[in-house]
Parts: structure tokens; C-alpha cells; sequence
């Protein structure tokens, strides 16, 4: 029988040592350490995973080096036969093993691209995966660090509970020497809240009736939360009745029904009211005193320009100066004297201004009445001269 040879087949035989070096060479990848390469997950070990990227070795990628996750389970990342992406640390350590970085290779990917949307300003999101002192590591394929103050609005004294959560966050910071990306949650919803202000303060109207829940209370009044934005209630604006502090009307977390006084768009302010969402007592109980009709009442206090009478139930009204007596008077003390009981003729109400005018003059002249005017000590040293002139004369 004839030997039939196949002329494209040769023998090892044949090839010197360069020839074969040169064969050899021929398949292998040409690469420096630092350059990314491609390759086939081949082995996978609880410390390492090994990678044939057509090198004469295989590469090996430590465990450390194919996550940002500290303690990461190798089968957890790949599998075998995964296409993955690799930096080359050393092509040949001190073991003669061709070193490689998953981790790194994502690192250089992940930099830039998260340097793009630092510079545009875009949000980013990754797990957090690790709680440090002072912060919040995230996985954004680098590790990001969120500082515990940027975390929320407010302070966060529990981090732990964002563990495994998703967050989107700003990139504020980055410094490529240090390996260095700072991240803000707070900025992002900042401004989720700020467009929800405004989506808000659109809507209102004065005199718009709203239900919010008391978020905080200062001397001054209380604030109301409306759901994304807090308006004030100032202490004059929560009863119809005097108030000393806030706190004797409402509570933090009540829950309250309050009227829009008013707007201020650019200053991002409204100004609510409590009491306008209840009947004013006062209106109701100034039906008792009509216009032209006399009633009695008590003297309060004298002020320059008249007198507070107490008419009952709360009700208070004003004699001017003027209205006191048919004669001169030059100070309310002349006719009267807080605690005095004096009777007074409703002359007008002005019930937006909560205010009822009263005379004495008027009341007098009614009833038929005198009222007396004292003298002043200085009148009546004149009255006494004036007298002891005439006598003489």
C-alpha cells in the first residue's frame, strides 16, 4: 500500500529553535503592563480567577483585584467561559504569573464616564456597599464616597439603613491622583424639592383653604408643612384671642386646616392662617351692640387720645378724646378713671379692623345727663387768681 502524504502537514522535526520561537510568537498577544486586554474566564478558585487572553501563561486575577467589593466571592462575579476586560499589572511576577485587574480595567472604564457626567452635570446611581466612618462607599464602578452630611436634607444618624440600597447621587468632586470621587445625594434632592416648591407655589391662591401637619414651633408662630414645602402661621394669625406662645394653640405633628394669606414666589414664603378657618367670636358677639344703642361699660385704660371700655365678653371699644364730654377736655383723666363704670352710645363698628368707636358725649346728651370735666391743677390755680382779682376790685 502507498503512502499517501499531505503536503500541508509537516514535521516538528524540520523547524529549528528560532523557527520555533517564531511560531510561537506569532500567537501570542502583544501587550505592556498597564494595557487593557480581552480575554475567557477559564478557572475559577476561591482566591483567584484564571484568564487565557492568548498569552503563553494564563493570566490570573487575584480575588482582590476583580472587585471594589471588599470579600467578594469570585463565582459570584463571573463564570466560566465569560468574555471579560482586564488591565495588565505584571506580566510576569516573582511566581512568573502574568498578573491582571478586572477591578481596574472597570476603574478606567468607569473614571471616565463618570468624569463625563461630572462635568455636564448629570446624577449618577450605585449601591451602597460598604458603611464608613463619616459616609456611605457607593458602587458607581469606582467606589464613590457620599459624606454622612450629604446624605439627606437633614443629619442621618443611622447610615446602616441605606446598606444595599440604590442612590442617586452628584458627583462634586474628583481627583484622579487620589483615586478621589465625592459624591452629594443632598444636591439631587435639593433640587427635587425646589421644583416641587415651585410646582406648589404655582398653585396657591390666597385664600385658598389647605390641610398640613405643624413641622416646628418658634416664639414667632408655627410652621406648616403642605406636603414638599412649610408655610408660616405668625403667632397673630393662630386665634382670634390673645396668644402668649404658639404652643398654647398647637402641637409639632397636628395636623391642622389653615388659609393662604399670602404668596411670595420669589422668596419662596407663604404666610397661612389658622384662625380665618374658624367663625371670628368677636363678630358674632358685636351683634349685641348695634349702632345708636347705649350700653354699659367699663374703663380699662386711658391713653392720650381716649379711653378702652370694656362692654363684656371680651368686646372692647374706643372713646375719643372728643367724644367725652360736651365741653373741652384736654386729658381723659378729667372725666374719668380706669375702673369707672360709664355709659356709652355705639357710634360705629368697623369689623375688619375689629374696632367699635363709643362716645360718652353722645350717650349723656341721650340720657339727659351732665358730665362733669375736672379741672386741671393748673386751671384751677387760674380759676382761683381770677376769683381773687374780681374780689378786689
Amino acid at each position: 500500500m502507498s503512502e499517501i502524504q499531505n503536503s500541508s502537514i509537516f514535521s516538528l522535526d524540520d523547524v529549528n529553535e528560532e523557527e520555533m520561537n517564531n511560531l510561537i510568537d506569532g500567537t501570542i498577544t502583544d501587550f505592556d503592563e498597564g494595557d487593557l486586554v480581552n480575554g475567557t474566564v477559564v478557572k475559577i478558585e476561591h482566591d483567584e480567577v484564571l484568564v487565557d487572553i492568548g498569552f503563553k501563561s494564563e493570566g490570573v486575577i487575584p480575588v482582590r483585584e476583580l472587585s471594589i467589593r471588599k470579600d467578594a466571592n469570585p463565582a459570584d462575579i463571573v463564570a466560566l467561559g465569560d468574555p471579560i476586560e482586564a488591565l495588565v499589572l505584571q506580566k510576569e511576577d516573582k511566581d512568573g504569573r502574568l498578573v491582571l485587574s478586572k477591578k481596574r480595567a472597570e476603574y478606567e472604564r468607569a473614571w471616565n464616564r463618570i468624569e463625563e457626567k461630572f462635568n455636564s452635570g448629570e446624577n449618577v446611581e450605585g449601591e451602597v456597599i460598604e458603611v464608613v466612618k463619616g459616609g456611605l462607599i457607593l458602587d458607581i464602578g469606582l467606589r464613590g464616597f457620599l459624606p454622612a452630611s450629604l446624605v439627606d436634607l437633614r443629619r442621618v444618624k443611622d447610615l446602616t439603613s441605606y446598606m444595599g440600597t440604590r442612590i442617586e447621587a452628584r458627583v462634586i468632586e474628583m481627583d484622579r491622583n487620589r483615586n478621589n470621587v465625592v459624591l452629594s445625594r443632598r444636591v439631587v434632592l435639593e433640587e427635587a424639592r425646589k421644583a416641587e416648591r415651585q410646582e406648589i407655589l404655582s398653585k396657591l391662591k390666597i385664600g385658598m383653604r389647605l390641610k398640613g401637619t405643624v413641622s416646628s414651633i418658634v416664639d414667632f408662630g408655627a410652621f406648616v408643612d403642605l406636603g414638599g414645602i412649610d408655610g408660616l402661621i405668625h403667632i397673630s394669625e393662630l386665634s382670634w384671642n390673645h396668644v402668649n406662645h404658639p404652643s398654647e394653640v398647637v402641637k409639632v405633628g397636628q395636623e391642622v386646616e389653615v388659609e393662604v394669606l399670602d404668596v411670595d414666589l420669589n422668596r419662596e414664603r407663604i404666610s397661612l392662617g389658622l384662625k380665618q378657618t374658624t367663625e371670628d367670636p368677636w363678630r358674632a358677639l358685636v351683634k349685641k351692640y348695634p349702632v345708636g344703642a347705649i350700653v354699659e361699660g367699663t374703663v380699662t385704660k386711658l391713653v392720650p387720645f381716649g379711653a378702652f371700655v370694656d362692654l363684656g365678653e371680651g368686646i372692647e371699644g374706643l372713646v375719643h378724646i372728643s367724644e367725652m364730654a360736651n365741653k373741652h377736655v384736654d386729658q381723659p383723666s378729667q372725666v374719668t378713671h380706669v375702673g369707672d363704670t360709664v355709659q356709652v352710645k355705639v357710634m360705629e363698628i368697623d369689623l375688619d379692623r375689629r374696632r367699635i368707636s363709643l362716645s360718652m358725649k353722645s350717650a349723656a346728651e341721650t340720657l339727659g345727663v351732665e358730665i362733669e370735666v375736672t379741672p386741671l391743677p393748673s386751671e384751677k390755680k387760674d380759676d382761683e387768681a381770677e376769683a381773687e382779682a374780681t374780689d378786689a376790685e
